[in-house]
């Protein structure tokens, strides 16, 4: 499961004449910490293209909390969906810090993929990777423990994120609890009991809205199911986390 698009975005993936065309076609925004830049089943078409920031795609459920879907950083487009097909939006997209973007509408985005074939290939090969994510995703929270879930999360975070310090990697994204649940399905109680865990046996240390990874081999191998707390390979994880 992963959190993040593919390794080139699609700004950066495009010829630098045609990134400038469609950045001319829209209109420069500076989004808040905590704004929502695109609604869910909202009927607007924009197109946002990230230039800094991160932001987080999050779908609500039925229960009224919201799970997030990815997180999206400079040179992604978010809301090309709804651009494409013209229907409502499928995920709302809020600013993780403070994001720069510029908004291209629904019809001016179209054209511009009509005009050249390679950025609809680029767009399509976005869309199935996106569709790909969500298939293992499923899979993960039907199979998967809690424990597990978080660890391969943090485990891409550190690798996609973060940055070497004394005695750790830390977490540039600044996720706190609730976020680290959303995104992995769970309560904030069971991921509060995981993360623990975690720092009981010198895992991961955490502050606020802070993770430092103490130990990647263990957190790679409690991703893959193949350990425990306190790195016994052999040992699966908890039942109940």
């Amino acid at each position: 499961m992963s959190l993040f698009g593919q390794d080139r975005s699609f700004l950066h993936a495009l010829p630098t004449a045609d990134r400038r065309s469609l950045l001319a076609e829209g209109v420069r925004r500076v989004y808040e910490p905590g704004e929502v830049m695109i609604r869910e089943r909202d009927t607007s078409a924009y197109v946002l293209a990230l230039l800094s920031g991160w932001s987080v795609v999050s779908v609500g459920t039925e229960r009224g909390s919201r799970l997030i879907l990815a997180l999206r950083g400079a040179g992604e487009v978010v809301g090309d969906l709804a651009a494409v097909d013209r229907g409502p939006r499928s995920a709302s997209v809020t600013a993780l810090g403070t994001v720069e973007a510029v908004a291209v509408s629904g019809d001016r985005f179209r054209r511009f993929l009509a005009a050249r074939p390679h950025a609809t290939a680029l767009i399509m090969r976005q869309l199935a990777t996106r569709l790909r994510s969500a298939d293992v995703e499923r899979r993960a929270l039907a199979s998967e423990t809690v424990l597990q879930r978080l660890a391969a999360r943090l485990v891409e975070l550190t690798e996609r994120a973060g940055r070497r310090a004394d005695g750790g990697t830390v977490l540039e994204l600044p996720l706190p609890q609730h976020d680290l649940a959303a995104a992995i399905g769970a309560t904030r109680e069971a991921v509060a009991k995981a993360l623990r865990l975690l720092r009981e046996q010198d895992v991961v240390r955490t502050a606020n809205r802070t993770v430092v990874v103490l130990d990647m081999p263990v957190l790679v191998l409690l991703a893959q199911g193949r350990a425990r707390p306190g790195g016994n390979p052999a040992a699966a994880s908890p039942p109940d986390v």
